[in-house]
């Protein structure tokens, strides 16, 4: 069995276009096989946003992000309009 170490891994992209290609790769990848190129960082996080983001299963989020794309609108715009939909009907 080949050591772990000696086993080739993808390269790293250098921009990731999208969220979904990031998360797309950080999903089958580990970030310990990368320990070598990343770099300590220092940030800031604004805990007062007005968004918050809520996990979708992924079968579910590609159905709705189509469903964005024929009615030509963000899947976040798509989501909320929905949201406020049911919540009329339950009022």
């Amino acid at each position: 069995m080949p050591d772990k170490k000696s086993a080739p891994r993808d390269v790293l992209p250098e921009d990731f276009h999208t969220l979904e290609e990031l998360s797309d790769f950080w999903d089958t990848h580990s970030s310990a096989d990368y320990e070598d190129v990343m770099e300590p960082v220092e940030v800031e996080i604004d805990l007062s946003s007005s968004k918050v983001y809520c996990p979708v299963a992924k079968d579910l989020l590609r159905r709705v992000r189509q469903q964005a794309r024929e009615q030509g609108v963000s899947t976040e715009t798509l989501i909320n309009l929905w949201l406020q939909e049911k919540l009329r009907a339950l009022a």
